[in-house]
């Protein structure tokens, strides 16, 4: 007898699993429900999701390489801590690497371009509005993509995506804790009708500071918190 094949739909299932479960992890570390140096248990996360412990390990291996979890002997998988002068440090990156990006793009960006991104920031706004500072991340992202896309670089837009999934969680602690949200909004407005206007010099001059000018204010944020806590 021939040995059955497993249905397409179960095959296909079983392989996003593990993304699945990434996923989800990522979302609820990125909202502060797992915080910095806390143990990830895959007995644990297992249980939680009623699945077995081989996708949980192979969820752990993809958060990891996005530099969301390490793992530490004798502790396991932990929720990873940047270190401030780090955190700095992906926020000058992010402003080099996003204001070539944009100089790139905004010459090769048409009106379809242009009207894809308009139609995200009634959505980030609603975001505000809403405190839903999760999808405010997610949209604040797919923005920012929708400038740089035209640009035709796919390994730094890669590499770009990767420092926002690093520097997510904190800038919607930021968020939560500050006014950030409607500066946010004011300065995505202006760099849209910079791009609009086709001034790619203010446009990229704009953009890199507005990234430097959020990190820094992160850094401060977070120097305040973590010396709080310490002394909790």
């Amino acid at each position: 007898m021939p040995k059955k094949q497993p249905l397409p739909n179960l095959r296909i299932k079983r392989q996003s699993l593990p993304e699945t479960l990434a996923e989800s992890l990522r979302e609820r570390i990125l909202n502060g429900e797992f915080k910095e140096g806390e143990s990830l248990i895959q007995e644990t996360i297992a249980t939680e999701y009623g699945v077995s412990r081989m996708p949980v390990r192979e969820a752990f291996k993809e958060l990891e390489a996005s530099g969301l979890i390490t793992t530490q002997i004798h502790k396991g998988s932990v929720v990873k801590s940047i270190p401030l002068e780090q955190i700095a440090e992906l926020f000058d990156l992010r402003a080099l690497l996003e204001s070539e990006l944009l100089e790139r793009s905004l010459p090769n960006m048409t009106e379809a371009h242009f009207a894809a991104t308009k139609q995200l920031l009634p959505q980030l706004e609603a975001a505000y509005l809403d405190d839903d500072i999760a999808q405010w991340g997610k949209l604040n992202w797919l923005f920012h993509e929708s400038l740089y896309a035209a640009a035709d670089r796919v390994q730094t837009l890669a590499i770009v995506q990767g420092i926002n999934i690093q520097t997510d969680r904190y800038i919607r602690l930021q968020l939560l804790l500050t006014a950030g949200k409607k500066e946010a909004e004011v300065d995505h407005r202006e760099l849209l009708k910079l791009c609009e206007n086709g001034d790619v010099r203010k446009a990229v001059q704009f953009l890199r500071k507005h990234i430097q000018r959020a990190g820094a204010d992160l850094v401060t944020l977070l120097k305040k918190k973590r010396d709080k806590d310490t002394q909790v």
